[in-house]
């Protein structure tokens, strides 16, 4: 190839991308207003991870700044403290409606892996599946963020969100493959995956059984690659721990401490990570490897996720 073809190739290649995050943003965006018209009592799962991040991006797009649904987090007690500082900090920064909730009474019998008291999955259970039920179910106390305090009190609201706006991707783990944007749970939470409604032409099934539970996934199209395309383009704040500190490592997946390994990797921001995953570093490796419990459920999470994880 000459040097004239290169300098001419590079471009148009960028711009291939370009056009490719803007159709992603415009489905994402399309879906987000489809899950608001459709579900009165909407929620969006927040993990302060960078896809979830991604989508509360999209959010404040498709909202025109303004996000109308709460944002809920699971707080495990285990999560680093760095990305608990980044989600209070992000929440008061863009006056977002911040709703957490928990498994206290878990946690006070100490039925953790941490404790030493039940197994990995066991705890996921615990402190993920069982407290994102009974947080969105309303059972569970929520804790909303005050603005005016700027501190988290009791939420007096107990309305179940029958409705979740989740920031799941189907190349992320093999389970999440098997999604609709649009994916039907039970009244527990459960998941069914041999009865999913088709999707065709952009046609997408909003009408439930009264008691249905829907999940919403906006990303599910998107890449790990095309998640950090978009962070870069449009200058989204992502947690520290994604980038090396000048240790050779960094988190690429982040989770409860106890449960989470970083990678080895130089890349000290977003434009080496887009580098590091072009060059095909981890093209054999699984984003979420560094995550014990997966390994635990045989390397993947449908066992978790049919009963209602994340």
């Amino acid at each position: 190839m000459s040097a004239t073809t290169t300098a001419h190739a590079t471009p148009n290649l960028r711009a291939s991308r370009i056009d490719h995050l803007d159709q992603l943003e415009h489905r994402s965006v399309h879906l987000l207003r489809e899950a608001y018209a459709s579900f009165p009592q909407l929620a969006m799962l927040w993990s302060i991870g960078k896809d979830s991040t991604v989508l509360l991006w999209l959010a404040r797009k498709a909202f025109f700044g303004h996000v109308p649904m709460p944002l809920v987090h699971i707080d495990t007690a285990y999560k680093i403290p760095e990305m608990i500082e980044y989600r209070d900090r992000l929440a008061k920064e863009w006056r977002l409606t911040l709703i957490y909730g928990q498994n206290e009474e878990a946690l006070a019998a100490k039925q953790t892996f941490p404790d030493g008291n039940v197994d990995r999955l066991t705890c996921c259970g615990n402190l993920k599946t069982e407290a994102l039920r009974r947080t969105l179910s309303g059972e569970g106390k929520r804790y909303r963020f005050d603005h005016t305090l700027e501190k988290f009190v009791v939420d007096t609201n107990r309305e179940p969100y029958t409705g979740v706006i989740v920031g799941a991707r189907a190349d992320e783990e093999g389970s999440r493959s098997k999604e609709r944007y649009f994916s039907p749970r039970t009244g527990e939470n459960n998941w069914n995956v041999a009865d999913q409604p088709p999707e065709f032409w952009n046609q997408y099934a909003t009408e439930f059984a009264p008691g249905t539970h829907v999940r919403i996934h906006p990303l599910l199209d998107w890449t790990e690659l095309d998640i950090w395309e978009y962070i870069e383009r449009e200058r989204i704040p992502t947690v520290g721990l994604y980038y090396d500190r000048g240790e050779g490592q960094r988190f690429r997946s982040l989770g409860c401490w106890p449960c989470t390994k970083a990678v080895q990797s130089t890349s000290k921001n977003v434009g080496d990570i887009i580098v590091e995953l072009k060059s095909g570093k981890f093209s054999h490796i699984a984003e979420r490897a560094g995550r014990a419990q997966d390994k635990d459920d045989g390397g993947g999470l449908e066992t978790l996720r049919r009963d209602g994880y994340m």
